[in-house]
């Protein structure tokens, strides 16, 4: 069994959807480790990770469209709003989703399906550095 871990930084624009497959690809390449389980983890506790269709973008457009109606900006529900309006909501949102996520690894290659991409998503409004932490374990 071999093992490589990584931790790539992500500059966001604000709220929204950040495909990074291709950012995680071309790690894995790198490793040239061809089977195993690759795990997939964000640092932050108002930004997520998910898989999710890439060849459309009107899924994501919907899914922040959800979320926006879901959990809105400056609900008078919350207490915590110590960073703005979308403190709160993005702590929601992030709970939500997932923070974690494992992927086979077969033949070198996440296994992925012919649709899918991983995302980082951004629940706070204003830009953000995010670190997203790589690791891999196989053969």
């Amino acid at each position: 069994m071999h093992q490589a871990h990584t931790i790539i930084q992500i500059q966001t624009p604000g709220r929204g959807f950040i495909e990074i497959t291709r950012d995680v690809q071309r790690w894995v390449t790198g490793c040239k480790i061809d089977n195993g389980l690759l795990t997939v983890f964000i640092r932050h506790t108002s930004a997520s990770l998910l898989i999710q269709e890439n060849a459309d973008p009107e899924v994501t457009r919907d899914l922040e469209r959800f979320f926006a109606r879901l959990v809105p900006d400056g609900d008078s529900l919350f207490e915590h709003c110590t960073e703005g309006p979308d403190d709160m909501p993005a702590h929601v949102r992030a709970a939500l989703t997932q923070t974690q996520l494992s992927i086979p690894l077969i033949g070198g290659k996440p296994a992925l399906g012919t649709w899918q991409g991983i995302y980082l998503v951004e629940h706070r409004t204003r830009a953000h550095q995010r670190e997203v932490v790589l690791h891999l374990l196989g053969e």
